[in-house]
């Protein structure tokens, strides 16, 4: 087992702030409160000092210095994560390094399809700077605006195109990160086949800096869409939807690029909540789907055509009971607010809590039936604001108190809750972590639920990598 980190000494901070100067130090506690408190709210930490280094050499040079004096570092990129991964516990004993200043884009490469940037890129500015080179790079989620690229690969960030283009990790080509003894990883390839031994960027992909801090990427980018088709289109059953995505890949050659589930609740809970947010049909339905399908150039013209014989097919299958195809992009957002304000939407029902899980697709419609009827039966009037990427097997399974119940006594039940999610989530072979990570969250589950050579192999690798446990501790292991 890797060692325990000390608390900073006051000659260890002064040899720390040397290094990034003035303009790369936060001490005042009013500027550090924001880095201190997660997304959700859910954790408040301390730290003696928040770093924010200007390069990869900064970098390496704090955390030789924490090294050889066994102080612990916190990396963080846009403290956006949804599992605590990027907050310091609240003993005060780990010094903050935020890659906010280190947001150069170093290289973009059109003809390779690549993109070369620093970890603390905003995720919306690579898409920005691929679209002014005519490319796309499709990694997109609800905080886009915010997350920075360092943080989305070490948590894996899956989001709304991973039905096309993959998680994270499978848009990643190249990677240098700062190891735990200060030493600097240089494997920045752009290339597509590279079989020199082990894929070692794929260890810090995921790892939630608890192996290193990834300082920058090589990006995959591709071709972008000429035309992009949206529908909302109201289903009969979650057997159906899944139903549904099957032809339509089959029809459309596998250009469907998006596939959001959305159950009742949730859907009520936005247009209910969420100002601006409306219901695109004239009848309540219990499930609908949000269904985006592009094409290049080649086949702009003929996509609107190919949308409306899907979804004409699925009506008279009676995989479908009504559509609307955006006519606009106007129309389009509106139809993604729906579904991303869905979140948003929930805290106004008083308590809930939340799962991010996935199984196989074609278990997919099993699992919400009998995760909802197992919830209902031990929590009445439980309900159920599941929604998610169908496509790629991934399901927010989250509930919300019933409406004349109260928050205190609905929060007290977490572990159980948790447990009829979880334990049939691993009976059908999935994982109670899609895209979100473990972080503090989820670390006990995942204890509790991984295989014991798997952990035993997690410890091995922190142990050779980081010996005395300065990266992140407290987090994933």
């Amino acid at each position: 087992m890797s060692a325990r980190p000390m608390p900073a000494s006051a000659g260890v901070l002064d040899r720390l702030a040397a290094i990034v100067g003035p303009k790369g130090v936060i001490t005042d506690p009013d500027t550090m409160r924001p880095f201190l408190l997660d997304e959700r709210g859910k954790y408040r930490g301390n730290t003696p000092m928040i770093l924010r280094p200007a390069s990869t050499a900064e970098v390496a040079e704090i955390v030789r210095v924490c090294a050889e004096t066994g102080t612990a570092i916190v990396p963080q990129g846009g403290n956006t994560s949804l599992c605590g991964a990027a907050t310091p516990s609240p003993a005060g004993d780990a010094v903050l390094v935020s890659l906010t200043r280190m947001n150069r884009v170093r290289d973009i490469d059109p003809i390779n399809y690549t993109i070369t940037v620093e970890a603390g890129v905003i995720l919306a500015d690579v898409q920005a700077e691929a679209a002014r080179a005519d490319r796309l790079f499709p990694l997109s989620l609800g905080g886009e605006g915010t997350a920075r690229i360092g943080g989305n690969l070490s948590t894996n960030a899956g989001g709304t195109g991973v039905l096309r283009y993959g998680n994270a990790r499978e848009l990643v080509l190249g990677v240098e990160v700062v190891l735990p003894d200060g030493r600097v990883l240089d494997l920045l390839s752009g290339l597509r086949k590279d079989n020199t031994g082990y894929d070692l960027k794929q260890l810090f992909i995921g790892a939630e800096g608890t192996l290193g801090i990834i300082t920058a990427c090589v990006l995959k980018l591709f071709p972008r869409a000429a035309e992009v088709q949206t529908a909302f289109c109201a289903v009969p059953t979650p057997t159906a939807a899944v139903e549904l995505l099957t032809r339509a890949r089959a029809a459309s050659d596998d250009r469907v690029i998006t596939f959001e589930w959305i159950g009742r609740h949730g859907f009520d809970f936005t247009v209910r909540h969420i100002a601006g947010a409306r219901d695109p049909f004239a009848q309540r339905y219990d499930h609908y789907v949000l269904i985006e399908i592009a094409a290049g150039k080649a086949g702009a013209a003929a996509l609107r055509e190919l949308m409306e014989t899907i979804l004409g097919e699925a009506m008279e299958a009676g995989l479908a009971l009504d559509a609307v195809i955006a006519e606009n992009t106007t129309q389009a957002r509106a139809f993604w607010k729906i579904r991303e304000t869905i979140p948003e939407a929930q805290k106004a029902e008083g308590a809930s809590i939340k799962h991010d899980v996935a199984v196989p697709i074609s278990r997919l419609a099993e699992f919400i039936a009998t995760a909802s009827g197992r919830l209902e039966t031990a929590v009445p009037g439980i309900r159920i604001c599941a929604f998610g990427h169908l496509g790629d097997g991934n399901l927010h399974f989250n509930v919300s108190r019933p409406i004349d119940g109260a928050d205190a006594a609905f929060n007290a039940r977490q572990d159980e809750i948790n447990r009829i999610v979880h334990d049939l989530v691993v009976e059908m072979r999935g994982s109670i972590s899609a895209e979100h990570g473990i972080g503090q969250l989820k670390r006990d589950e995942l204890v509790h639920y991984k295989s014991p050579v798997a952990l035993d192999v997690m410890r091995t690798l922190k142990a050779a990598l980081d010996p005395k446990g300065i990266m992140n501790p407290g987090k994933v292991i």
